[in-house]
């Protein structure tokens, strides 16, 4: 019976920096420094271990069209331990690290495949005589925006077909909306396995065939957090198997815990000390955003504790730099503070202003236009999805009014 294996994996984002951390302990930030790193050698670990036939990544290896040479020379570590095991690597570049860049090139081993900016096929062939297709393209610049999908056409001759896409799923809102594609357009190709990439989270669009989003394998912030890793695929005549396998040196995780009991900044204390030795049981180093709900307002030490980040350091303080380490990147709490936006309205006029204000920052896709188009902050600032524009407008819209109302 003919079959193959391989891994799929994408979005590596080799040597992107951690976003909303500060004052790490220098164990802990070197850990992150490397942990995109560290994910790419655990994924290539992964292939040897299962002895794969080939690996696909399907774009964004390099965090920018200006990849650094700290970057090409991890990837190329990591690829040279690939060849030394047979194992070839089809690989694809996204819109972050696009074929438009200028950036010192440092050569790739003989067993890397780099699809050009033209839509391509590989050819693989095992020694029994099973053969794949293999199908891509390399962004030739950051702003891909034609339906390349229609390209995409199956060839004779091979025993298998993968497509290799690093594209926008219609319908998501959370990522940039490059290299448009439909599910329906994906099955009409007839394809054994859809590789994609450009999601950071993990997402299988179809299960037969195959339409899979692996996800990044390190996450990089609060938005991309819990497990994260690769697929190992086994695709047989009959059909075709796929495994998730964790891949993260550190993981991102929130937690929100019920804090309606507590009476003190000292209940406060022994109930953080509980969860962190909780998470600390998953043996990884974790990155942990921690929120108290319920949280009694009329207990001031409690609210002062957190409000002045003097709880924060405290937990910080405590946090031994071990190799499951657990370093609360946030704590915050929740009052469960609630308003009537149309009573508002009606009781004041000056709601019905900020209201409508509000509403006329959501309408409006350009409002944070000024802040992405200025050259200083647009290196330290992604754009956001819709829902996170939403969520940032709706706590912002809280918090005011809970402001005014206290007063």
């Amino acid at each position: 019976m003919k079959e193959i294996s391989f891994i799929h994996s994408a979005d590596l984002h080799l040597d992107s920096p951690m976003t909303g951390l500060k004052a790490l302990p220098e164990t802990i930030f070197k850990r992150l420094r490397q942990s995109t790193f560290k994910a790419l050698a655990n994924i290539v670990d992964k292939a040897i271990e299962h002895q794969v036939d080939f690996v696909i990544l399907a774009g964004d290896i390099f965090d920018g069209e200006d990849r650094s040479l700290k970057a090409q020379s991890g990837f190329r570590k990591e690829m040279e331990r690939l060849g030394e095991e047979g194992i070839p690597a089809y690989v694809i570049h996204g819109n972050h690290d696009h074929l438009g860049g200028n950036w010192p090139r440092i050569e790739l081993p003989s067993n890397v495949h780099i699809f050009s900016d033209k839509l391509g096929v590989e050819h693989f062939s095992k020694k029994d005589g099973t053969s794949v297709n293999l199908y891509g393209f390399s962004y030739p610049e950051r702003h891909v925006q034609e339906r390349w999908i229609n390209q995409y056409e199956k060839e004779d001759g091979a025993d298998f077909h993968i497509g290799i896409l690093h594209g926008h799923s219609e319908g998501d809102t959370e990522h940039g909306r490059y290299a448009p594609f439909t599910l329906p357009e994906l099955v009409s190709k007839r394809f054994d396995y859809w590789a994609l990439g450009h999601i950071h989270k993990r997402r299988v669009l179809s299960e037969d065939p195959p339409v899979i989003y692996p996800g990044n394998p390190q996450g990089r912030n609060r938005k991309e957090s819990g497990p994260k890793g690769c697929y190992l695929v086994k695709m047989y005549e009959g059909g075709t198997e796929c495994r998730f396998i964790e891949t993260n040196d550190i993981v991102w995780q929130e937690r929100h815990v019920d804090g309606s009991a507590l009476d003190s900044a000292g209940t406060l204390y022994r109930l953080c000390r509980s969860e962190i030795e909780q998470v600390r049981e998953s043996g990884k180093g974790t990155l942990l955003l921690l929120r108290i709900d319920h949280v009694d307002p009329t207990v001031k030490e409690l609210t002062e504790a957190i409000d002045s980040g003097e709880m924060l350091e405290i937990l910080q303080e405590d946090e031994s730099e071990e190799e499951s380490f657990v370093w609360i990147a946030g704590l915050t709490f929740s009052r469960d503070f609630r308003y009537d936006r149309e009573a508002l309205k009606a009781h004041s006029e000056f709601y019905g202003e900020l209201f409508s204000v509000i509403d006329q920052y959501d309408r409006h896709e350009d409002s944070l236009a000024p802040l992405y188009s200025h050259s200083i902050a647009r290196r330290h600032t992604e754009e956001q999805s819709e829902e996170t524009r939403r969520e940032v407008l709706e706590e912002a819209e809280r918090m005011l009014v809970e402001l005014f109302e206290s007063d």
